[in-house]
């Protein structure tokens, strides 16, 4: 049986096939170091008081205690919580001088709109590209998406996660290596919806030149963000007075601040935090606040990007409902890490263990939240993370590796990913908290619970009303018996697309990129879409996509997907794990323009099959 020690290190795992691997014991050893064990204590400190309490409720208290709501109202001393608590985080004080615990109100499940049953385009947006673009799809694109499918009776557009990447040269690719996940990817802007872009002669001589970057089907990040930069460094300098950016950057607070005072530093160091002089390696340092205040106009800018971002998005999200979607962690040399450096476990990644799929493991560079110290900061971070995932509007968010909410599978310096070990959270409070902020912004929460899953998970995770995530790709069952609090799809951006897998393409891609496939997995993959559309193995390619996406519809499950790629036929899958320079993972566009591509009969027809 599984024992797991005080600092959460599991003593081993079950893999896919249900074969036993004990954490050897230098992996646990490490591990507890990176956690402060070293020198130090044989637990954690307990740090300060948490109370998580079920909306609606009224627990008795030890002893009497001042309340201090989220919105700062103080309520007079009390023995028993008052049963109307709005949800969210609040401060117990005692009066006899303990330690205030923070109490959060919790609605125990995620916003679950009754009877939900619709469908959604799910598109990688650098990859859709209209006439308009600068070299990669924007937010006007997913505008444009969005009104698109919403004509065509979907609920939502799922979008790749939107993270800023470091603001440097080169541009990262890979929107699951962000420099922060609470910010945005400034490339996405529009240009021509920024105020003054449209009557200024340099904007336009720029414009010409970033229009014909669409002509490539492989999309030239660093150009593109050249281009936009100047561009947009023009527009701040003309700039005229907007209250509205002024009342912004107020209600963002330390958040944006920070995050924009990381940028300015990047710039000027040319590189990430880690290389950067020890006085401007903490956020908190007298010496960061002396920069941010001699580099003012600067910080400005940056700030003012994420500004007309939030505000694009907000007009995409009008369209239509978006699903944003969240990477599972950071670049160790980020904004977020530099922001968080004193809650994370820097040089030790996340990854995952050998499977199916990756049989020497994963290792995907990301530091990991301590346990401990994260739930000493009552998972705030998280909270204000999600939050902003969230957004509102009768959307959602998909949570990569939704796992990462029970455990991590965590590499230590020096030691690979075949040897690991998993290190456990507080599961129940951390979709506590999910709960408050999925709830609060009326939108759904879809777990992406692909790969080495304990069993329990998936059982708390439906009673919490997130979403599971069942794909052709990965299900036995007939979609028929696909559950029905489930996002259903053929697959994702890290594995075949529908005509990649029947017409052999993804061998020839695999090959080219010095992967040899697995053809027994390949015919897995063609069986499977041979037994869901109902169609011979010589059918072609356009009839088996759209009979697969209408036998998914047909199912229980409350969202079904189509990706922009199936429904246009595209060989080539968005990445291919396990290659870098070999391939321009996450820089193919769609093969022809948005304008076309949402003109496409194919597309239509997926569509039109998508109906429920």
């Amino acid at each position: 049986m599984m024992a797991t020690d005080p600092w959460g290190i599991d003593d081993g795992y079950d893999d896919v096939h249900g074969q036993w691997h004990p954490t050897p014991p230098e992996t646990a050893e490490a591990l507890r170091r990176a956690m402060g064990a070293d020198p130090g204590p044989e637990a954690p400190p307990t740090g300060r008081p948490l109370w998580i309490v079920a909306a609606g409720t009224a627990p008795a208290l030890l002893g009497p205690c001042g309340l201090t709501l989220e919105d700062g109202t103080e309520l007079a001393p009390v023995t028993t919580l008052p049963p109307d608590l709005p949800l969210g985080y609040h401060d117990l004080h005692p009066t006899d001088g303990g330690p205030t615990t923070r109490l959060i109100v919790s609605p125990g499940a995620c916003h679950l709109p009754p009877h939900l049953r619709a469908w959604m385009l799910t598109v990688q947006l650098p990859a859709c590209r209209s006439a308009g673009s600068w070299g990669v799809g924007d937010a006007a694109d997913l505008a444009r998406i969005g009104a698109w499918a919403g004509s065509r009776g979907a609920g939502m557009v799922a979008v790749n996660p939107l993270h800023a990447p470091l603001p440097l040269d080169p541009v990262e690719p890979s929107p699951y290596y962000p420099s922060s996940r609470r910010w945005r990817n400034p490339l996405y802007i529009r240009i021509d919806q920024v105020p003054g872009a449209s009557d200024d002669p340099i904007v336009a001589e720029l414009a010409e030149q970033a229009h014909r970057l669409n002509d490539d089907r492989v999309i030239d990040r660093d150009r593109a963000w050249a281009l936009k930069r100047r561009a947009l460094e023009r527009l701040w300098e003309r700039r005229g007075r907007d209250p509205g950016f002024a009342r912004w950057r107020v209600e963002g607070g330390r958040d944006i601040d920070d995050y924009a005072t990381f940028c300015a530093l990047a710039e000027h160091h040319g590189g990430g935090w880690s290389g950067w002089p020890e006085e401007h390696r903490h956020p908190g340092s007298r010496e960061v606040a002396t920069f941010a205040a001699r580099r003012a106009e600067r910080v400005s800018f940056w700030a003012w990007l994420q500004y007309l971002l939030d505000q694009q998005l907000r007009r995409a999200g009008e369209a239509l409902p978006l699903l944003t979607d969240l990477a599972i962690g950071v670049d160790p040399d980020g904004a977020d890490a530099w922001m968080l450096q004193d809650l994370l476990a820097l040089g030790t990644r996340v990854g995952a263990p050998p499977d199916v799929f990756n049989r020497a493991g994963q290792d995907w560079g990301l530091p990991p939240f301590v346990p401990w110290k994260l739930r000493e900061a009552a998972y705030e971070p998280l909270a204000r993370l999600w939050r902003a995932a969230l957004g509102g509007g009768g959307g959602g968010v998909r949570i990569d590796h939704v796992m990462g909410l029970f455990r991590l599978y965590w590499l230590p310096p020096g030691i690979g990913a075949t040897d690991g070990a998993y290190v456990r959270y507080r599961g129940d409070e951390l979709l506590a908290v999910l709960a408050v902020e999925s709830v609060r912004a009326g939108a759904v929460v879809v777990g992406e619970d692909l790969g080495t899953v304990e069993p329990t998970v998936r059982t708390v995770l439906a009673d919490a009303n997130v979403l599971a995530y069942k794909l052709v790709w990965f299900e036995d069952e007939p979609p028929e018996q696909y559950p029905a609090q489930a996002l259903a799809g053929v697959t994702t951006h890290d594995l075949p697309t529908i005509a990649g897998a029947w017409t052999g393409a993804d061998d020839e891609d695999q090959r080219a990129a010095g992967v040899e496939p697995d053809p027994s997995a390949m015919d897995d993959l063609r069986r499977r879409l041979r037994d869901v559309s109902g169609r011979p193995a010589d059918a072609p390619l356009e009839d088996v996509i759209v009979d697969v996406h209408a036998r998914l519809a047909a199912g229980p499950c409350s969202l079904v997907a189509a990706t922009i790629e199936d429904g246009l036929a595209v060989p080539e899958r968005p990445n291919l794990p396990g290659t870098t320079s070999e391939r321009p993972n996450w820089s193919f566009g769609l093969p022809v323009s948005l304008e076309k591509a949402l003109d496409h009969p194919l597309l239509g027809r997926v569509a039109d099959a998508l109906q429920r």
